[in-house]
């Protein structure tokens, strides 16, 4: 891996855990607003970005959730799996709008993991929880989807690493 990738894979970490850090209170537990989740339309444009992504999970799970240690099972591997989800179906597609709407879904459906950690860490119903969290996260996600569109077209995403 290219110094390069790894210097900005790190950058995308350190502001996924900064921009978690900032919105703490709405962005753990049952009824969740997690802003930089946006940043995993990156993997739309690159799946290099995989890294980034999810080592900024782990650690803004690990700083800042009030359920350790089941946030670093279930968040970091919902996270996994729907990128992984996404890289998959990125190869079936070049076109970027079909990606960020099959990343959003994924991202959305895949929050019955966390509705699952939810249950076993807090107790709190399981399908409320999968309801409330699922969509917080399409708000995110589909927030995300221009935002990212249009930064990408400036910026280019896929040129970075």
């Amino acid at each position: 891996m290219k110094l390069k990738t790894i210097a900005v894979n790190g950058i995308i970490a350190a502001l996924y855990v900064a921009v978690s850090g900032v919105i703490q209170p709405i962005a753990f537990t049952n009824i969740q607003l997690r802003i930089p989740e946006i940043f995993n339309h990156l993997i739309v444009f690159d799946k290099r970005y995989f890294f980034g992504i999810v080592a900024g999970v782990f650690f803004a799970n690990l700083f800042f959730s009030p359920m350790l240690p089941y946030d670093l099972y279930f968040g970091v591997g919902q996270s996994a799996l729907a990128l992984l989800a996404t890289i998959f179906f990125s190869r079936l597609t070049k076109n970027i709008w079909a990606r960020l709407l099959f990343n959003t879904g994924v991202f959305t459906f895949t929050m019955f993991l966390i509705a699952w950690e939810l249950k076993i860490a807090l107790d709190l119903p399981f399908f409320l929880s999968w309801l409330t969290t699922a969509a917080g996260e399409f708000i995110v996600m589909a927030i995300g989807m221009p935002l990212m569109h249009a930064i990408h077209k400036r910026v280019r995403f896929d040129k970075l690493l």
